[in-house]
């Protein structure tokens, strides 16, 4: 395998991963900081990696910054094996307990877009920045099935909670994070990445605070949320063989559903409105298709979009065309493994190129433009595209697919029905240039609303 001796500190590597793939083909090794690391790109090696052979490549690479933090627990993070499969089991129960796929989450939603509604229209004759609002809205979804509650617009501790985390996921991906994970002594620097760990430490109190309110007041075999559905299975569990169920991977369980149920939804939302500002004609599209469908109804139900070709495509190519997850999270074998003719040891960090399929030229219609008809067939029909993988797939896809699916659906078209987006400035574009992270979130904008009757 062509390895490329590189101290790799990049502001946006899926740009990089493009130039350096047409030179070393869809499968080269990097140095990330000074760590070995595999970049796998396209369709067939990335299928193969996550799908055919998935459970052989499902484990997660050793990262200091990360297991500093977590100590290799939770959801997201953790290695594979007994502990992350009875966890990941016991949370996709859960979610089905408080309503996934169901009408009573979709009424959930509803109810939290009214909250939404009201706000956006306080501030309809005024240039209105969307980020605050649709960041609480979305975490509020999450919050209220993991904590049993949601958090008003105006709330300053939770926005500060909020804030804090957007910034260390970008500060994660950063030179000062990668330096951290090469140099262990750097730890004790006074250097710009403690800010990380002085983050880490102020969400963490917030979540602590809310797991200690959850011992003093939970009613046994009466649970309200996530958090006291763990605390009774930790009551069943007992000495017997479960033993990964204990507060500490309770606590970062809630640490990564909040984190994961908030960010790239939030993201989400904030890009499809920048979209409908850049491309109106495409705005009015949705909202004559949502009017159509919607009837006489106060709302759109989720199985309408089951007739809403259009709409979907149009929020499918904002999650294809922005990549918001361009790199996924790391994997690694969990043994020696070949893969494209090369040796890949144990445990070495593989970086899957999520991005690489969005804008590969041999599997869309329009590759590098901003257009619904990728998802669309001749007759206007929404079509399935396989190298569309917005969430990953295989045995480490996003447990929050459906979740995030159903809020990005039922968000957009409940703004849509009663808003027109008009980008505040008739003689420039919006800026479409993404802030690189762990996710890639648009640059802050303000906008106008027009309130349709």
């Amino acid at each position: 395998m062509a390895a490329i001796a590189v101290l790799y500190f990049h502001s946006n590597e899926h740009t990089l991963h493009d130039q350096l793939s047409k030179v070393y083909g869809p499968v080269f090794s990097i140095y990330l900081g000074f760590t070995p690391t595999v970049v796998v790109r396209g369709l067939k090696h990335l299928k193969e990696v996550l799908v055919t052979r998935g459970v052989d490549f499902a484990d997660r690479p050793h990262d200091r910054l990360s297991e500093s933090i977590t100590g290799g627990r939770g959801i997201i993070a953790v290695k594979y094996g007994p502990a992350w499969k009875e966890h990941r089991r016991f949370t996709l129960s859960t979610l089905r307990n408080f309503g996934l796929g169901k009408k009573s989450m979709e009424e959930r939603i509803f109810e939290e877009s009214q909250y939404l509604i009201q706000e956006l229209k306080k501030n309809k004759d005024s240039l209105y920045d969307p980020h605050f609002v649709l960041d609480n809205t979305v975490s509020n979804i999450i919050c209220s099935i993991v904590f049993g509650r949601r958090y008003n617009y105006d709330e300053s501790t939770f926005r500060n909670v909020l804030n804090l985390v957007h910034e260390h996921l970008k500060l994660a991906t950063g030179f000062w994070a990668q330096l951290y994970n090469a140099f262990g002594f750097v730890k004790y620097l006074p250097l710009p990445h403690q800010r990380m760990f002085r983050n880490v430490k102020t969400v963490f109190g917030f979540l602590g605070e809310v797991l200690e309110e959850h011992k003093r007041s939970r009613v046994s075999g009466q649970p309200r949320d996530y958090i006291d559905y763990y605390l009774e299975e930790m009551d069943k569990v007992g000495d017997g063989p479960k033993l990964s169920f204990n507060t500490e991977n309770l606590f970062m369980c809630m640490v990564d559903l909040f984190v994961a149920g908030t960010e790239t939804t939030s993201s989400t939302l904030e890009w499809s409105l920048l979209y409908m500002m850049t491309f109106p004609d495409i705005q009015e599209k949705c909202h004559e298709e949502i009017d159509k469908i919607r009837g006489d109804r106060d709302h759109l139900d989720y199985e309408d979009r089951l007739r809403m070709p259009y709409t979907q495509a149009v929020l499918q190519e904002v999650q294809r065309f922005t990549s918001i997850v361009p790199l996924g999270i790391a994997h690694a074998p969990i043994k020696d493994m070949e893969l494209n003719g090369y040796t890949i040891p144990k445990g070495t960090l593989i970086i899957t190129d999520l991005s690489s399929v969005h804008y590969d030229e041999s599997q869309w219609k329009y590759p590098h433009e901003f257009n619904p008809e990728n998802f669309l067939n001749k007759d206007g029909e929404l079509e399935k595209v396989d190298s569309f993988l917005p969430f990953s797939a295989g045995p480490r896809v996003c447990l929050g697919e459906n979740l995030a699916r159903m809020e990005i659906f039922l968000f957009f078209t409940t703004m849509l029905t009663h808003f027109e987006f008009h980008w505040p400035d008739p003689k420039s574009s919006p800026d479409l240039t993404p802030i690189f992270g762990i996710s890639q979130a648009p640059k802050r904008f303000n906008m106008r609303l027009v309130s349709r009757t």
